[in-house]
């Protein structure tokens, strides 16, 4: 039972690893002029990866169960004290999990930048209209603002 358990935590590595490559991708389209041809295929990816990750998880609780081990991190910490090459496979998730939870945070960043930009892009834009006595959106000169 426990070479399922290793097994299951290299394909939880792969798929973290799968995951942060799909994240570097995601990165670099937030950062080009226009992204939005490149994030629909990106976003698929992550969730298909996203639902993996979460069913290799469950998986790897009921393996811990069946060995005696509680679920989560504290079950692995156990099992992996008495496995040298489960504890080597642990310790690469837990580095790589890492590495692609700061990506993760970065992309976050970098969305909530360019969604502040356009924020901003737009109420330059609408106080210009109303300043220059534009149509409105329903072909009307806002009445607001002029004497």
């Amino acid at each position: 039972m426990k070479d399922a358990l290793l097994a299951t935590v290299i394909d939880e590595y792969a798929a973290v690893e799968a995951f942060a490559s799909v994240l570097a991708c995601e990165e670099k389209a937030l950062t080009a002029l226009s992204p939005l041809e490149q994030l629909p295929p990106i976003i698929e990816m992550k969730t298909e990866l996203v639902e993996k990750l979460s069913a290799l998880e469950k998986l790897r609780d009921a393996q811990l169960a069946e060995l005696g081990f509680p679920p989560g991190w504290r079950g692995m910490e156990l099992a992996s004290g008495a496995d040298p090459r489960l504890a080597t496979q642990w310790a690469l998730l837990q580095k790589a999990a890492e590495r692609a939870k700061r990506s993760n945070a970065t992309n976050g960043v970098l969305i909530h930048t360019r969604m502040e930009y356009n924020r901003r892009a737009l109420d330059v834009l609408k106080g210009a209209q109303h300043k220059a006595g534009l149509y409105g959106p329903d072909g009307r000169i806002p009445s607001f603002g002029r004497v």
